[in-house]
């Protein structure tokens, strides 16, 4: 099902059409800062499978997460002074930072170390989201496993389309490069994957 947006702004009961796909165990495509994304509930394992199986996603392999702020971004992970640090200097933006997950999350969601990747995006209609559905969602790219993330919501219909349960179209997303994923656990910061912000403004940021 495809939900038509107006101006790039969803309707509120549009929102409300997602939240209750959500709620109910379902899969959401919808833009965020970057590309497209499929969103499910981090905390039902049910729908997470449904999620793997709709990308055709091996198991075991960690899901990011957007927050809706950096306080619901904290119901997911557990944040030190420099995960804070960072997180205050970036978000909203694409700055993916890993930390240690909350029990709230379901196993599926995490890397096998029990990491979760989350970050608040620079889109209001994602964060809209997150916040009426009063928890992260997940973000990970709306798109088979091994193809190519898309800013389309028409190239979504076409590849997902009968896989989804709706398709929150407000145009093309901003696209260009990924999320910066950072891993800010232990004594000395890693780069998982450079992206939109540098690792040299990071570094700084946690200085």
């Amino acid at each position: 099902m495809i939900a038509d947006s107006f101006d790039g702004v969803l309707k509120p009961e549009l929102i409300e059409e997602a939240i209750a796909v959500l709620r109910s165990g379902g899969v959401v495509a919808y833009p965020t800062d970057t590309f497209y994304g499929l969103a499910v509930d981090p905390r039902s394992a049910k729908a997470v499978r449904k999620l793997f199986a709709l990308k055709e996603r091996p198991a075991g392999q960690a899901v990011p997460l957007i927050a809706a702020d950096l306080a619901q971004a904290g119901a997911a992970a557990l944040f030190d002074g420099p995960a804070n640090r960072a997180a205050r200097t970036f978000w909203p933006g694409p700055l993916s930072l890993v930390l240690p997950a909350t029990a709230l999350i379901c196993r599926e969601v995490l890397a096998p170390d029990g990491s979760v990747a989350v970050r608040v995006p620079a889109h209001p209609l994602s964060r809209a989201l997150a916040a009426r559905m009063g928890f992260c969602i997940t973000a990970t790219s709306a798109n088979f496993t091994g193809q190519q993330p898309t800013a389309s919501p028409r190239v979504v219909a076409a590849s997902l389309g009968d896989r989804i349960d709706l398709l929150l179209d407000a145009g093309d997303s901003p696209g260009g490069a990924p999320s910066t994923i950072v891993d800010l656990r232990g004594t000395a910061p890693q780069l998982v994957r450079p992206g939109a912000v540098s690792w040299d403004r990071v570094l700084r940021s946690i200085e």
